[in-house]
């Protein structure tokens, strides 16, 4: 959706290497704003997005207006079942069918053989990959891995909305899922490892925790055991003033 950042740039550097032609789509979606507040306040700066993609080697930008992307609103519903009731779904209710909507209208338009989006929307990425799946889409789907900052913080667009104290109070959401890793892995039970996290969060008064999550990387679905490696997801949404931020870790 544009203000792109390092983290993007590392999607397009994976496509230039692999195809001979990278297009990169800049689009603020209405549709799949529940939030009217964070949709006006979205960052849009698509000069400087396109300065980045051309240095990167970005073969051609896509960038239409709400108006050549939907000239009359859609009627069309999707549904993911339960991919879509817990954590980003149950938050923030159509938010995945908007998702669903504008990424179908992409993929027809553009036509491409490979999508490439980042592991740090996780939940996004189910949602696609069932998409890509239901609706029997010719390409395959890329996931990168996410881009980090120094202290830890997934880079996001939405991190340059942060002034100088959330942006250092931030970094403590990587930081807790960290630790709820280790805790994972050492043994420890996953309700009293969740229990302390919402504390942790809970104790720095400037967040608002929406959700910490424990799931399965499949269903998305919350677990009561750790499984295989790599089935395992640590997944948080959490409030510094106005501003969301997500993040996960993958076990």
């Amino acid at each position: 959706m544009g203000a792109l950042h390092e983290g993007h740039i590392s999607l397009l550097n994976s496509s230039t290497k692999e195809n001979d032609i990278s297009v990169c789509s800049i689009f603020v979606n209405p549709v799949q704003f529940t939030n009217q507040e964070d949709l006006a306040k979205y960052p849009r700066t698509l000069e400087a997005d396109c300065a980045l993609l051309e240095k990167a080697g970005c073969s051609a930008v896509f960038a239409p207006t709400v108006l050549e992307m939907y000239p009359a609103p859609p009627v069309l519903t999707f549904n993911f079942g339960t991919l879509e009731t817990v954590m980003e779904g149950a938050s923030r209710p159509g938010h995945f069918n908007g998702v669903g909507i504008v990424v179908s209208r992409l993929f027809n338009l553009v036509q491409p053989d490979r999508a490439y989006f980042g592991q740090k929307d996780l939940q996004q990425v189910s949602v696609i990959r069932q998409l890509i799946a239901d609706l029997a889409f010719p390409l395959d789907l890329v996931i990168c891995p996410t881009v980090r900052e120094e202290s830890g913080l997934a880079m996001s667009s939405r991190n340059q909305r942060l002034n100088q104290n959330e942006t250092a109070l931030a970094s403590n959401i990587y930081k807790i899922i960290s630790a709820v890793k280790d805790q994972l892995l050492g043994g420890g039970k996953i309700q009293e490892i969740k229990n302390s996290a919402q504390n942790q969060f809970l104790s720095i008064p400037e967040f608002k925790l929406d959700y910490i999550e424990i799931v399965d990387i499949k269903t998305l679905q919350p677990i009561t055991k750790l499984q295989s490696p790599g089935s395992t997801a640590i997944c948080v949404a959490a409030f510094l003033g106005p501003v969301r931020l997500i993040d996960n870790i993958i076990l």
